[in-house]
């Protein structure tokens, strides 16, 4: 499954986050892809492609963040997926 994950930075503080990412690296558990991200560098936001079997292997890795990041985790498909989806079910 894909997801989009949308971090918000605690404090709108990217510093500690840059900081471990440097120390741990992504810190992703076996079987969770990274795809690509983006920073809204205004509102102190990331929003990540992510990968995974399902939303708990996910969370594995948001708890080695959740004490400077929110987390909201939105499964999503692809635009060509989605819509030949509907067109099936209609």
């Amino acid at each position: 499954m894909v997801f989009m994950v949308i971090e918000q930075f605690k404090q709108r503080d990217p510093k500690p986050i840059q900081a471990r990412f440097l120390r741990h690296g992504r810190m992703l558990p076996e079987g969770v892809v990274y795809h690509a991200s983006w920073v809204d560098t205004a509102n102190a936001r990331c929003f990540q492609v992510m990968e995974a079997n399902d939303v708990d292997a996910l969370q594995v890795w948001t708890r080695c963040w959740s004490d400077l990041v929110e987390f909201t985790i939105v499964p999503v498909l692809p635009s060509q997926e989605y819509w030949a989806k509907m067109s099936q079910d209609t």
